[in-house]
């Protein structure tokens, strides 16, 4: 399978790069991870193709070709998907996030709630201020650099981001463990193999291609107000989590798991940030079966 690469206009005229892979149901919309950008993605498309369903990959404002939108929040998503899925002629759909993709599907859910008919998040992160959850425990050292520059100052994340991402840009799937080093425990080191880890080695490149503008606009959103609350997503939700992760520590799953309404929890204590995509299939076919 092989995905169409176009421009959809966004309501401000800015336009957001689409990866669409062409299908006769139900449209899914992913959310990629922080840093990352649209890129073709086999095993999300083969699990979305044995459903039936058409998917739908974009990146989000200042990755790959997506025009930057400077001083967005997290809800702003919403928006976008809008756009997106008004210019592709669909109503309504079903989301998924995976990391820091994972607040942008829940905007969806909380903003879209005529058109966004079911939400997964996948390894999401909670709000940075989040009553009862210490944000960073349990985070690998670089995350713990990255979000604590983004809680003080703009400068010094731009100063950090800029310093990682030379190194992201030319990135080999082979090299991409060592890479990440304290962010990935012995459970995402074997995982980082083959297609997996071609598809985020790839997803790294996009994502800097253009600059750190994206990158740096995810993590300023993510450590300010979201642009939505969480107990007012009457959505259909899944939350998907491993106890590995050190990305996006397992509390923040369980945090989420208490706060969203209604959700349907799976905190896994084999899985890490990466291996929990290994589930894709799992993943969408609880996706199909909680739709409102």
């Amino acid at each position: 399978m092989t995905a169409e690469r176009l421009t959809a206009p966004a309501g401000d005229g800015r336009g957001l790069e689409v990866l669409r892979y062409a299908g006769d149901g139900l449209p899914l919309v992913f959310h990629h991870g922080t840093p990352n950008a649209a890129v073709e993605f086999p095993q999300l498309a083969e699990a979305a193709g044995a459903r039936g369903w058409e998917l739908i990959l974009y990146s989000r404002p200042g990755y790959g070709s997506s025009t930057r939108n400077e001083g967005r929040t997290v809800a702003h998503a919403a928006e976008d998907v809008q756009a997106i899925l008004d210019h592709l002629g669909h109503e309504r759909f079903v989301t998924l996030g995976w990391s820091g993709g994972g607040p942008h599907a829940l905007a969806c859910a909380a903003h879209l709630p005529e058109r966004c008919i079911a939400a997964s998040t996948l390894a999401g992160v909670a709000p940075f201020d989040a009553d009862g959850l210490d944000f960073l425990d349990g985070m690998g050292p670089e995350n713990v650099e990255e979000f604590g520059a983004a809680a003080r100052s703009r400068a010094e994340l731009e100063a950090f981001l800029e310093s990682f991402a030379g190194q992201l840009a030319t990135v080999t799937a082979d090299d991409l463990a060592a890479s990440l080093g304290g962010l990935v425990d012995e459970v995402d080191r074997a995982a980082l193999t083959g297609e997996l880890a071609d598809v985020l080695a790839r997803m790294f490149h996009r994502a800097v291609a253009s600059g750190i503008g994206g990158w740096l606009d995810d993590d300023l959103a993510f450590v300010r107000d979201w642009g939505f609350d969480l107990s007012s997503i009457r959505v259909p939700v899944a939350i998907w989590q491993g106890a590995q992760d050190r990305m996006v520590p397992f509390a923040h799953g369980r945090w989420l798991a208490r706060r969203v309404p209604g959700a349907t929890v799976h905190l896994h204590e084999d899985e890490g940030h990466i291996s929990l995509a290994q589930q894709l299939p799992r993943i969408l076919e609880e996706l199909e079966r909680i739709q409102a």
